[in-house]
């Protein structure tokens, strides 16, 4: 997942001056939605449940443990969807 983070930071660094920050503030604002409300959310085709962005072409995969959230995957919307699945 943090690798996922960076290349997405990565990108939007070299943008425009200030995206990349506004992209991290809005995947933090998912992770603390998702913990927060973490039944909230649809699933995806892969039997996750998935939080997208609001302003990024983005979503975030992740599953309910006992006790915890796991969160999987930051995924581009136009990666392909097993991207990221098999990680542990």
């Amino acid at each position: 997942m943090q690798r996922d983070l960076d290349e997405a930071l990565e990108y939007y660094f070299g943008v425009r001056e200030g995206l990349a920050d506004d992209f991290w503030d809005e995947a933090m604002a998912a992770f603390d939605e998702i913990a927060k409300r973490s039944m909230r959310h649809h699933f995806d085709s892969c039997g996750m449940r998935r939080k997208n962005l609001q302003r990024f072409p983005y979503h975030v995969l992740y599953e309910i443990l006992p006790g915890r959230v796991r969160i999987m995957v930051v995924r581009h919307d136009r990666r392909d969807p097993r991207f990221g699945l098999r990680r542990q």
